[in-house]
């Protein structure tokens, strides 16, 4: 059985891959994870900028990190033992999926030793015309005891990846269904969420304040992804700035 390290008291052990998923989720669970990205055009891009807000936020009192790329991944797991959901966004001309779209950055994210693996669960195509029944089905066949967290935009993409067998459901791309994502659609998609399917349910996306946090968690979340409004000054400065224009 594949292991992996966790924490107790201060120290790191090797553990069944059972125990480990539990203790994972039990450490998220209600909690709030924070996403310290940075893309190669933004002006916080750099390994160790993230890593220093992956500090802070776990300093501030954050339950868990996700993070972008091998790079920035390897660099915050030096510093910070937190539970990390791990993902690696590239474009590719032939496919709009862009966050974890192949086999082989599932593989780079197994060898960093992430908790989590983030992948987009939308019914759109990976590159090569690869569904996601027929991605996730390797992958999980490869990995069976990797937690695994489906990154969807609606309810019947969420049911969908629950039945395939994703260990979490999050609302990470909800804005790019039809009619686009605002705080009041987000908190209802969790609800509906945690109504018609049995996993857990992460709400990312489209949450800017405490208030809105707690509301997502009221609604059975059953932890929160936090990042532009943390980890992203440009578009914290934009939402100052269109309030006074």
């Amino acid at each position: 059985m594949r292991k992996q390290l966790i924490e107790k008291e201060g120290e790191y052990k090797k553990v069944n891959s059972i125990s480990n998923k539990d203790y994972i989720m039990k450490k998220i669970k209600g909690g709030l994870i924070v996403s310290c990205q940075a893309l190669e055009d933004e002006p916080l891009h750099s390994s160790y900028i993230m890593t220093r807000m992956a500090v802070a936020a776990k300093l501030g009192g954050a339950c868990g990190i996700r993070a972008n790329g091998v790079a920035d991944i390897t660099a915050i797991r030096q510093v910070v033992k937190l539970p990390m959901i791990g993902i690696i966004k590239e474009k590719n001309p032939n496919s709009q999926v862009i966050i974890t779209p192949s086999e082989e950055h599932v593989d780079q994210l197994v060898r960093c030793g992430v908790e989590i693996i983030a992948v987009d669960a939308t019914n759109r195509l990976r590159p090569g015309n690869i569904t996601l029944a027929g991605f996730f089905g390797q992958i999980r066949k490869k990995y069976p005891d990797q937690l695994f967290m489906a990154d969807c935009s609606n309810l019947e993409e969420g049911i969908f990846a629950a039945e395939l067998g994703f260990d979490i459901v999050a609302t990470t791309l909800m804005g790019i269904s039809k009619g686009g994502q605002t705080h009041e659609r987000h908190v209802e998609l969790v609800k509906q969420l945690v109504k018609n399917q049995p996993k857990p349910v992460i709400a990312e996306g489209n949450i800017w304040d405490p208030e809105q946090l707690k509301e997502v968690l009221d609604a059975g979340a059953f932890a929160a992804v936090i990042g532009s409004a943390i980890t992203r000054p440009q578009e914290i400065t934009k939402r100052f700035i269109k309030a006074i224009k």
